[in-house]
């Protein structure tokens, strides 16, 4: 091991660093209705600071961690966000899941200049300085799914159906005008949203009985799920027959739905467990090992695990763990050991990855059908969409 830098030529603004460690915050929830959806970016991002730390740790200094909840609950974040950049004084925060706590959280990163890995596909429509995007933005998530379940199962009309936030209204927003304006002889048929935390959705069931589109397009988000999938097979509707694609159910949800409530319908996401890529093998054993044979990993938890690793890169390449340098390192790093296979980091703070479309198996595992054959290039904010 090299002799670590000094902490002064490392650390000019004051941050949690000493000679060393250096503290990072972990800000997620592990209660409320989004506990369910959070907990394996907790275990991903707690996993990838452990092997980092077994290599050396960042500019010779092992990480520390502070966890706070954010309780499901948006003004939660804000508070927790404050605590950890003002008192702890984070040199990053690991966190958020919902655009409603990311939009809560992103203020507070702004105003006392802290460093927030994102790792939850999102609606896009933002770029921050202080924000590095892990997940997918809506452009490569959401088009080319449609785009497939237009071509591969002949879908013409669609019923869209969401949580009632920020995420899935402007998902539903950029998805309706794809289907209207790019999908030939396309037509919405339908579009629900409902409050998180919701657990009666038989009137809608009965409306999409009733409408019987070729494709229900589903952002419903967090323990909601669980009621929705079980309703769905409750009211006879066959998912090997009718299709569903989901932008919001992995792994980690199908833990609570159970996989013979949700086996046929289709997600679309960058990352699923069952990729059969060496990375990934050796990332599934190493999440296993640490956290549980019955732990399963969906598309969250791995772009959580990719906040620590593409931080520590940052970091090294900034050779500082100031917050400005490290924003302006940030674009163009790569990381070959991604899970999903391999990431690089745009200029506008989100990553180059490729779609996929998994179908789900009732083990609770996701059979990959497609992947686009290149890598997609963020576009957080594509005109004629917004």
């Amino acid at each position: 091991m090299a002799q670590a830098p000094a902490t002064s030529a490392v650390n000019t603004t004051g941050l949690a660093v000493t000679d060393t460690e250096v503290t990072v915050g972990i800000l997620h929830s592990v209660t409320g209705t989004m506990a369910i959806s959070e907990t394996g970016s907790v275990q991903a991002e707690k996993l990838a600071i452990d092997q980092i730390n077994a290599m050396g740790g960042v500019l010779g200094r092992k990480i520390k961690f502070i966890q706070e909840d954010g309780a499901s609950d948006w003004p939660t974040f804000a508070e927790k966000a404050k605590k950890l950049l003002v008192n702890d004084k984070v040199a990053a925060i690991m966190g958020c899941w919902t655009s409603a706590s990311r939009k809560a959280v992103l203020p507070v990163v702004e105003q006392y200049n802290g460093m927030l890995y994102y790792p939850t596909f999102y609606e896009g429509l933002e770029q921050s300085k202080n924000v590095i995007y892990t997940g997918q933005e809506a452009t490569q998530q959401i088009l080319a799914g449609l785009d497939w379940v237009a071509k591969t199962k002949n879908g013409k009309t669609f019923y869209l159906i969401g949580s009632d936030y920020i995420w899935p209204r402007t998902s539903m927003k950029i998805a309706r005008k794809h289907i209207e304006g790019h999908l030939k002889d396309s037509s919405v048929v339908g579009e629900e949203y409902f409050p998180l935390g919701h657990t009666q959705f038989n009137s809608v069931i009965n409306k999409i009985k009733l409408k019987k589109p070729d494709v229900i397009y589903a952002a419903v988000v967090g323990g909601s799920n669980v009621a929705f999938y079980k309703q769905l097979k409750a009211a006879g509707i066959d998912l090997n027959k009718q299709t569903l694609l989901t932008i919001s159910v992995t792994e980690d949800e199908i833990d609570g739905i159970g996989g013979e409530n949700i086996a046929g319908a289709y997600s679309s996401m960058k990352y699923f467990q069952s990729l059969d890529n060496p990375n990934n093998k050796e990332f599934v054993a190493a999440f296993k090992k640490m956290w549980g044979e019955k732990t399963v990993i969906g598309d969250v938890t791995q772009a959580a695990y990719l906040g620590p690793w593409l931080w520590k890169m940052t970091v090294e390449k900034a050779g500082s763990f100031d917050i400005d340098k490290i924003a302006a390192a940030s674009a163009g790093i790569e990381f070959n050991k991604a899970p999903e296979g391999y990431v690089k980091i745009h200029d506008n703070h989100h990553l180059w990855s490729k779609a996929r479309i998994g179908l789900a198996l009732p083990d609770g595992q996701f059979k990959v059908v497609y992947e686009t054959p290149d890598l997609i290039e963020p576009d957080p904010f594509p005109k004629g969409y917004q």
